[in-house]
């Protein structure tokens, strides 16, 4: 199966230069923790609840003056929707990410692909399963902490 075929199409998406609370109020509506970040068909990076709670609020940013471009991840981790789900899931497993973002041959942002989506989509429970451990797994940081 290809990623095509189990990815969410059609994702929501921040300009750079939207506040935090802006894109906090959109992660509310659509009940999502990522957003990606593009400007015009540029994937910028990526935004999550967890950027916006402890890059911003942890270090007393406004959300009403600060932007998605301040806090967000610029190194995004994508797939090629014409790639295999089992090579999109051992990429989840290495880096430790619940969702990809899934991109065209040209580079250009064409969905996001999640655990849930191989878990459903695929019907392999031993991959979901296998990736889920994988990504659960507390990093070297984490253990020494």
């Amino acid at each position: 199966m290809r990623v095509y075929q189990a990815m969410t199409p059609d994702v929501m998406c921040v300009p750079p230069e939207a506040t935090l609370m802006e894109a906090a109020c959109l992660m509310r509506s659509l009940d999502v923790g990522p957003l990606p970040v593009r400007e015009g068909d540029r994937l910028l990076g990526m935004v999550t609840d967890r950027d916006i709670t402890v890059r911003a609020t942890a270090e007393g940013y406004d959300p009403r003056a600060t932007h998605v471009a301040d806090v967000m991840t610029t190194q995004v981790v994508c797939c090629r929707e014409s790639d295999d789900v089992r090579e999109a899931a051992k990429l989840m497993q290495r880096t430790q990410l619940r969702r990809l973002v899934v991109v065209n041959d040209g580079g250009r942002l064409v969905g996001i692909v999640s655990l849930g989506d191989l878990a459903l989509q695929t019907g392999d429970d031993k991959l979901a399963g296998e990736t889920l451990e994988r990504v659960s797994e507390p990093t070297e940081t984490a253990t020494r902490a």
